[in-house]
């Protein structure tokens, strides 16, 4: 059985029907049922209907368009009155509503939000058939997928375990692939060397030749590949005074007779790293703008420093790019008075440098404009980043190139997203955004998920109330005590690590560079470079393991 959706779903039917015309033979057998008139035949349609539990039907469409964020009341409503993402979301509730035995699905979450993404992974992890999915988020490869087929240069590689265990095969498989791409110039070289030396000799001639076939038939082990989309740098900006925003009874929307959120009470400082959670067209993004400067407050008050530069990233920013305009020309319209040079290093942070500077915005992909978005609303070294769903366009390594980037800036960073791996990694505080106003979650992002999914339950493993139990207010409250003695050391070991990760790169292109033929002076100033870089590795090294153990040494004495 297999069920196919092509499009967006639309017209008068509303979601829940639409969700139950994915069940086609209940459909047929309830309308054939109707006209019946054979008691056999009658029978046998009752029989049929109690075994694919048509009766159930109903109740399990509503929680599967619940669990997707549709409301009651919207489950009711035409689908005309929603937006295309919300109509995707029911077109992939019809899907799953279907079950067919073969379920394939590409980027299912791009349209979620973050509560939406955390019921998928639960419904996914427990789906009876096969699963074939196209995904970017890493979260839910590592929970739901059990294999990984890893597509390359026009060639697949399939891997057994998850993304993790994935990329751990990958890393090991590449080195193995530069040492024998290493193993093999060597061989050619010796080769080449000793039929430039004997091929004209009378007495060698022979071995020479037949050395030459052999390098004719050597066939070339390819390199491992450096993608350029890799590249996120954000400029750290100078250090201003805290708060850099205090929010009083403030309140902000679109009319002002009917505000979005009320009663905003937040304080936002230079070291803070927040997360915006709270199911679509609860006001995350009403609030993300109003930080921004883009909406102003209607009601109470909004301080924030009068030296404060805000970097706002939005998708809409990306469809607004001038598709016949390069990175360059976008660049120099906004710095009008940087020099050449500082236009320029601004946009290699971001990967667009030499000739990548000048191919127009349509030729770039989804990434890349993502990334040249990124590049524009930084060039001011902003005080703090607010992003608004910065990973939509971005693949896994992409994303943790993002994370990186994000640990090693200097300022305030706000982001709203559904990659629960970014968050995890970014985000030591939540404002759950819900009820017209925005309040500080008491809790680690796993307690907002274990929320979500309706988990947390303070019984025993009887059922029965267990009097030992910590309650979960105090629970909430160890945690954010862990989450505040262990946010400085967090921050110190993911800075660490991406220091490393530069060194890394370093060291490997100074190693390219010695195996290179060059006189005793380059070689001797390369080896000087070499050694400083292993000097400075070694001191990230230790610097991330001390923050990492003290880190879990604070978390496991809370």
């Amino acid at each position: 059985m297999s069920a196919i959706w092509r499009k967006r779903p639309g017209g008068k039917a509303t979601p829940f029907e639409t969700v139950l015309a994915a069940a086609t033979e209940r459909a047929a057998l309830l309308a054939e049922a109707e006209h019946a008139t054979d008691p056999h035949r009658i029978a046998d349609i009752h029989e049929r209907l109690n075994a694919i539990d048509a009766h159930g039907a109903p109740a399990r469409a509503a929680r599967i368009l619940a669990g997707l964020g549709f409301t009651e009341e919207a489950q009711h409503e035409s689908l005309d009155t929603f937006s295309g993402g919300w109509r995707m979301r029911a077109a992939l509730a019809a899907l799953l509503f279907s079950e067919p035995d073969l379920l394939l699905l590409d980027e299912p979450s791009n349209h979620l939000d973050l509560e939406a993404a955390l019921w998928l992974e639960s419904f996914l992890k427990t789906y009876r058939g096969s699963l074939i999915v196209v995904s970017h988020e890493r979260d839910l490869l590592n929970n739901v997928a059990d294999h990984i087929l890893h597509v390359e240069r026009g060639k697949t590689t399939l891997y057994a375990g998850n993304y993790d265990q994935f990329e751990r095969q990958l890393r090991e498989r590449q080195v193995q692939t530069e040492a024998a791409r290493a193993n093999q110039e060597a061989r050619r070289k010796k080769l080449q060397a000793y039929v430039d030396r004997w091929r004209y000799k009378a007495h060698t001639a022979r071995q020479a030749q037949s050395r030459l076939k052999m390098l004719a038939r050597m066939e070339p082990v390819a390199a491992s590949a450096e993608d350029a989309s890799l590249v996120f740098d954000f400029p750290s900006p100078k250090e201003l005074k805290p708060p850099l925003i205090v929010l009083e009874d403030a309140s902000v929307g679109y009319t002002p007779s009917k505000p979005v959120l009320s009663w905003l009470n937040l304080r936002i400082d230079p070291d803070d790293r927040i997360a915006l959670v709270g199911r679509n067209g609860n006001g995350k993004t009403t609030l993300a703008r109003l930080l921004a400067g883009q909406l102003a407050a209607m009601d109470g008050k909004i301080a924030a420093s009068g030296k404060l530069s805000v970097g706002y990233f939005a998708q809409h920013q990306i469809e607004e790019l001038v598709p016949d305009d390069t990175p360059l020309q976008h660049m120099e319209r906004l710095l009008t008075d940087a020099k050449p040079g500082a236009v320029r290093a601004q946009l290699g942070r971001f990967g667009f440098s030499g000739d990548k500077a000048h191919v127009a915005v349509r030729q770039l992909s989804g990434g890349e404009r993502a990334r040249l978005s990124l590049a524009l609303i930084t060039r001011d070294a902003p005080h703090i980043l607010i992003l608004d769903e910065p990973t939509n366009h971005l693949d896994v390594d992409a994303r943790e190139a993002l994370v990186q980037a994000l640990a090693a800036f200097g300022g305030a960073v706000v982001v709203v997203s559904h990659d629960r791996h970014l968050l995890g990694l970014i985000a030591d505080r939540l404002v759950l955004v819900d009820g017209g106003t925005a309040k500080d979650f008491d809790g680690s992002l796993d307690d907002y998920r274990n929320q979500v999914l309706g988990a947390g339950s303070s019984k025993g493993g009887n059922g029965q109330d267990s009097g030992k139990r910590v309650s979960r207010k105090d629970e909430r409250r160890l945690a954010a005590d862990a989450r505040e003695r262990t946010k400085t050391l967090r921050k110190a070991a993911v800075q660490a690590e991406a220091e490393m990760k530069r060194l890394w790169k370093k060291r490997d292109e100074i190693d390219a560079l010695l195996a290179e033929p060059a006189d005793g002076l380059a070689a001797s100033d390369l080896m000087k470079k070499r050694g400083e870089v292993e000097r400075h590795l070694a001191a990230a090294e230790a610097r991330w393991l001390e923050a990492s153990e003290a880190a879990d040494q604070a978390v496991s004495e809370v």
